[in-house]
């Protein structure tokens, strides 16, 4: 029998303290990813604000993938899918980086958009039907909803693309 803890109303699938633990670093990794690069995404594209919140957001997104890693490889039979989310959030993230330091903003974009949309489909996919409102949506909708907001915006930015200031 797998004991099961509760926070929030989220079941956690062990009372272990060393799985919890790496639960709440990862949780707030994960927070700070979501918050840091939602404000690199809506700051304009110049020194300052936009740079240093993506930093950040990539560093949080680093953090979210090595405890990702850890927890999937604990409950790899349970979790391997959130692995298989999270290696291509991580790589999309570092093609997203590698390209703006090679001066290329139209494929950074794409690459931190990616890296934003499969790190939010993840934790849907994990947590959806624990989330008010989410838990009335069928499954599928979790695996979908990420990239169909996300994907349109993305090309949205690729057809009229903000003025980048380096």
């Amino acid at each position: 029998m797998i004991a099961v803890t509760r926070i929030a109303g989220i079941p956690l699938p062990s009372d272990d303290p060393v799985f919890l633990g790496l639960i709440v670093v990862h949780v707030g990794f994960g927070l700070a990813a979501v918050a840091t690069g939602l404000v690199a995404m809506l700051s304009r594209k110049q020194r300052g604000r936009h740079p240093v919140f993506g930093t950040i957001y990539f560093w949080t997104l680093a953090g979210l993938f090595a405890t990702m890693s850890a927890l999937s490889f604990l409950r790899w039979a349970e979790d391997s899918r959130l692995f298989m989310l999270g290696v291509p959030s991580f790589a999309a993230a570092l093609w997203g980086r590698w390209n703006i330091r090679n001066r290329n903003p139209r494929r950074h974009l794409v690459g931190m958009g990616a890296s934003y949309i499969l790190m939010l489909t993840a934790f849907y996919v994990d947590n959806g039907q624990n989330l008010p409102l989410w838990d009335r949506l069928p499954h599928v909708a979790y695996w979908i909803a990420p990239g169909a907001i996300g994907l349109p915006i993305i090309v949205w930015y690729l057809v009229r693309p903000p003025k980048f200031r380096f």
